[in-house]
């Protein structure tokens, strides 16, 4: 059990952004059921997400993409303001703000490794930091969470141990069905995200 937050709590602050942190990540879910219905010729077993940010209908997963960066971001900020001033607590905050830079420019760069020559091509150091990111993210929440009334701590290790097996996994499975696994480790990202908003819902005002 880390130490309880002793002072007062913005409350209409912290359950402002864990709204905002759901919407975020309800319009990713929602932008991929939407593109993939969209997108002509998409096989959401075999192509991946980014298949369905680059084309004619790119801005449907591009605007899902900021969506879920403005939840990141949300995260941050209220973790930010219950900040027990723990360093691990700041690395925390760091990781969320990270990951929401990160999210938001693979979205805006329109550019996904697909064989482009023209110009640097980053796509895949950016998915390898979202990869380490989120998986410190739910190290350092697994260390930190018992200070919520719903159980953080279990979620966030239940995340990390699937991450670390499936996130590996993804750079060297087959074509013919990647595009399903990323969905799976997207849905790990969600589940947390969502989790840790209710938490910061459910405890605001209350001593963890």
């Amino acid at each position: 059990m880390t130490r309880p937050i002793d002072r007062p709590i913005a409350a209409g602050f912290i359950r402002t952004l864990s709204l905002i942190a759901v919407l975020g990540c309800l319009s990713l879910l929602l932008g991929n059921v939407v593109g993939s219905i969209v997108v002509p010729n998409h096989d959401w077993v075999a192509d991946t997400v980014s298949d369905l940010a680059a084309g004619r209908f790119e801005i449907i997963q591009d605007v899902a993409l900021y969506g879920f960066a403005a939840a990141l971001l949300a995260l941050a900020l209220a973790s930010a303001h219950i900040h027990p001033c723990e360093g691990s607590w700041s690395a925390l905050v760091y990781g969320l703000v990270l990951l929401a830079v990160i999210v938001t420019v693979i979205g805006a760069r329109n550019e996904y490794g697909d064989g482009d020559s023209g110009g640097l091509v980053i796509h895949i150091y950016l998915v390898y930091a979202l990869g380490a990111l989120f998986a410190g993210v739910f190290a350092l929440m697994a260390v930190e969470g018992g200070r919520f009334s719903l159980p953080m701590q279990e979620i966030s290790w239940i995340c990390l141990a699937l991450w670390a097996v499936g996130a590996p996994i993804f750079f060297i499975l087959p074509t013919a069905f990647d595009g399903a696994w990323e969905r799976g480790l997207g849905v790990i990202t969600l589940v947390w995200s969502l989790c840790y908003a209710a938490a910061l819902w459910r405890d605001v005002g209350r001593p963890a």
